[in-house]
């Protein structure tokens, strides 16, 4: 298994953990509602259930709209924890229709530049796996994906869709930006918004009407001993 996949599958349980510990108003936003019915088996906020990653999305913001709400999306990120506060997070961004997001696009397979392409801004999200002395951060991903949960909860109230997503060429991210070894390339995030019915792809729009369940809390929490599936 190479490294990109280990850090790649790390990465996402640990944004899964995030989303679930992370602590938010129980109020509505936006009166945004899910593509598809979710239902909680206990009562949490709105909002858990509210984010989606879509693959049905346009872009309805300027520019200049969009790169406002970007920077309320990494101030959410930048209020996260990490260990010893050592804020390990680092974001490569690039606005549709500017020089960089043509550099960030051209990273991405072709699969999920159908979908993507369609988004209005592009995030790469980098972790700092050392310390200033050289020694290693067990806990870079990790706190990380507290940031990016942050950030996709953050997106969610603001009403813009955060769509996180791993295929893409890291070590083409790594050469084009020039990013040194000490940073793990974690994953890309794409920013968009709900398609309306005028621009609606069909492929994308019965792709995100899917129900997706999640495991009950009895095969993921247990009091005591871990017990196997």
């Amino acid at each position: 298994m190479t490294r990109d996949l280990l850090s790649l599958k790390m990465f996402t349980f640990t944004l899964a953990t995030a989303l679930l510990g992370l602590l938010f108003t129980s109020c509505s936003f936006g009166n945004k509602k899910p593509s598809y019915k979710r239902i909680a088996d206990h009562k949490i906020a709105p909002l858990f259930l509210q984010r989606e990653s879509l693959y049905d999305l346009h872009r309805y913001l300027s520019q200049e709209e969009l790169s406002n709400k970007i920077l309320q999306l990494f101030e959410a990120a930048r209020w996260a924890p990490s260990e010893y506060n050592k804020q390990p997070w680092k974001f490569i961004y690039g606005i549709h229709g500017t020089q960089h997001w043509n550099r960030l696009f051209d990273t991405v397979v072709p699969g999920n530049q159908k979908w993507v392409t369609n988004a209005g801004a592009l995030i790469v999200v980098l972790s700092q796996n050392r310390n200033t002395d050289g020694s290693p951060l067990p806990s870079h991903s990790f706190d990380t994906g507290l940031a990016v949960a942050q950030l996709l909860l953050q997106a969610t109230t603001l009403g813009l869709v955060a769509h996180p997503l791993g295929g893409f060429k890291h070590d083409n991210v790594r050469q084009e930006f020039n990013i040194p070894e000490e940073y793990t390339i974690e994953a890309m995030v794409a920013i968009g918004e709900k398609a309306s019915q005028e621009h609606s792809n069909e492929s994308f729009s019965k792709r995100d009407a899917r129900q997706i369940n999640r495991k009950p809390l009895s095969e993921i929490a247990f009091e005591g001993n871990l017990k196997s599936a």
